[in-house]
């Protein structure tokens, strides 16, 4: 009768934790590191075989992944709280990285400069967030800054706050950003208003409103290439 071998009988250089010693970690799949972050299966399935199914049930999408919650991944046998929260936390890290800025500030010329910032940071949310991108009379970058977070289909937004946020930090310009859980990218009538207001504000503080850029399904809508703004 066939017996089910368990990842310390397997040959060392198939077990996750091992192979990566020997091989290194880029030698590993997307279920192996998985499989070391929650470090065991349950009575039916190894670690790896856990976490290809946990991938299988997004299509081996991370990004799809990094939209489950705690109470999402507990649904599979064998994933705890514990073991939910440290695969959370790995993607949360992941998230990270892609958004730890260089040294020099990144510089802002066209629409697909500011998306490549918010990509990172939006794509991947099951809510909306909106942010504002602050730059000095170069386009160089002086900071990034979450003005509001709301549901799955809208955040309030305050012109006063936004405007506050760029005198205080010496602001020329600045980009607005938010995201579309849904992935349409079409702005909404109350995305051209809030951009509207936004322009015309800046206008009387000498700031200048470059841009409002909406990510989805890390894709974006530019309301300058759009001619909207």
């Amino acid at each position: 009768m066939y017996k089910k071998l368990s990842i310390k009988e397997w040959a060392v250089e198939d077990r996750p934790r091992e192979k990566m010693l020997v091989k290194g970690i880029r030698s590993l799949s997307e279920a192996e590191l998985i499989a070391i972050l929650i470090g065991s299966g349950n009575l039916d399935e190894s670690a790896v075989e856990l976490s290809r199914r946990i991938l299988a049930s997004v299509n081996n999408n991370l990004n799809e992944l990094g939209k489950k919650t705690i109470t999402d991944l507990r649904k599979f046998k064998g994933i705890g709280e514990v073991k939910a929260i440290t695969i959370m936390a790995a993607l949360e890290l992941g998230r990270r990285r892609k958004d730890s800025e260089p040294d020099e500030k990144p510089k802002v010329v066209t629409s697909a400069d500011a998306a490549a910032i918010f990509k990172p940071l939006l794509s991947d949310l099951s809510h909306e967030e909106f942010w504002v991108l602050l730059l000095n009379r170069n386009n160089l970058v002086i900071d990034k800054l979450m003005i509001s977070q709301g549901g799955i289909s809208g955040t309030i937004i305050d012109v006063r706050i936004i405007l506050k946020m760029a005198l205080d930090n010496l602001a020329s310009s600045l980009i607005l950003c938010h995201n579309h859980p849904s992935g349409n990218l079409m702005p909404s009538e109350a995305d051209k208003e809030i951009t509207r207001k936004m322009k015309e504000a800046g206008k009387l503080l000498d700031i200048a409103v470059l841009d409002h850029v909406i990510i989805g399904n890390n894709a974006y809508f530019s309301f300058t290439d759009e001619g909207l703004i």
